[in-house]
């Protein structure tokens, strides 16, 4: 899976964000890639960025463990703090970012 921007390691980190739980790349609705963060979209792409509508949650898949390279429904996503699959932690204050990516 490609990600990107400006990463830091292979585990989706960036440059704006790199603590030990920022390991989830977002696949942007706008362009269907995967960025680590919202800044690095920004920087990288030659477009706006828009949000996922609500309706689309349950079935897309656009988080990616940057830990175990598992992607996560938007829906899952939201409702977990760890990764299902490989049981990595997700960074709690991504929460704050949320309305950047899905739509409120």
């Amino acid at each position: 899976m490609i990600v990107y921007g400006q990463t830091i390691d292979d585990q989706t980190r960036c440059v704006h964000y790199g603590s030990a739980q920022d390991v989830i790349a977002i696949k942007f609705a706008c362009c269907e890639r995967y960025y680590p963060c919202f800044s690095c979209h920004a920087e990288a792409a030659d477009h706006a960025a828009t949000t996922w509508p609500r309706e689309l949650w349950l079935g897309q898949k656009a988080i990616l463990c940057g830990v175990c390279s598992t992607e996560h429904t938007i829906a899952d996503y939201r409702s977990v703090q760890s990764c299902p699959h490989c049981a990595a932690p997700f960074n709690p204050g991504c929460q704050l970012h949320w309305h950047l990516y899905f739509e409120g």
